[in-house]
């Protein structure tokens, strides 16, 4: 009688077995949202705290200060708001393999960021106020120089995957990079929404 081979190669079962349990699901993009639910908390820390200071603050603004201009953050705000529209074009490109379009529109949401960023430089430059100037000034420069940072880090990873688009049948691997940018710079305009509301609607 024949000893009965039981090895993994000739028992499919087995085989079948073994190739899931080597199997891991990639949890990155997962993490990766569970990173900008811990974002969101502090930021939602600092919209509260803000509210708080603002409805129980007998002189709220600094003095000299009626109001902020509206015009320019206002326009700003279109063109980052804009933005999520052109990253979700370029995304849906680089599904369909046209790469020239991908990066088109990548390249036009960065132009579009970098744009946002100046024009919140040069509403820095002419304020009456400073960081020094009463909770509002204080207040005022966290909530919009902790968003712009991380409007600064956006624009520098869609930089990094713009290059990475270059490279040889990069994107075959997988979309990750891409998907986790897209994600975070959907998060940024949101809470910037939520930011333009409390600073410039609610004076």
């Amino acid at each position: 009688m024949q000893p009965v081979d039981t090895s993994v190669s000739d028992n499919p079962i087995l085989e079948v077995s073994h190739e899931a349990n080597n199997e891991h699901p990639d949890n990155r993009l997962f993490g990766f949202v569970a990173f900008l639910l811990s974002e969101s908390v502090i930021f939602l820390s600092f919209f509260t705290a803000y509210i708080v200071y603002k409805t129980t603050s007998l002189n709220w603004l600094p003095v000299g200060v009626t109001g902020l201009e509206i015009k320019e953050p206002m326009i700003n705000t279109i063109i980052l708001v804009s933005s999520s529209f052109t990253i979700y074009l370029a995304e849906k490109f680089l599904h369909k393999k046209q790469l020239w379009r991908f990066r088109a529109f990548w390249l036009l949401t960065i132009a579009m960021g970098s744009y946002f960023l100046y024009g919140q430089a040069v509403e820095w430059s002419g304020l009456a106020f400073g960081f020094g100037d009463g909770v509002f000034g204080g207040s005022f420069y966290l909530l919009t120089g902790f968003h712009g940072l991380h409007v600064f880090t956006g624009v520098l990873l869609q930089l990094i995957m713009l290059v990475r688009s270059f490279l040889p049948k990069e994107y075959d691997k997988g979309l990750y990079g891409i998907e986790a940018t897209s994600l975070f710079w959907h998060f940024v305009d949101v809470i910037w929404i939520a930011l333009f509301i409390l600073i410039y609607v609610w004076q």
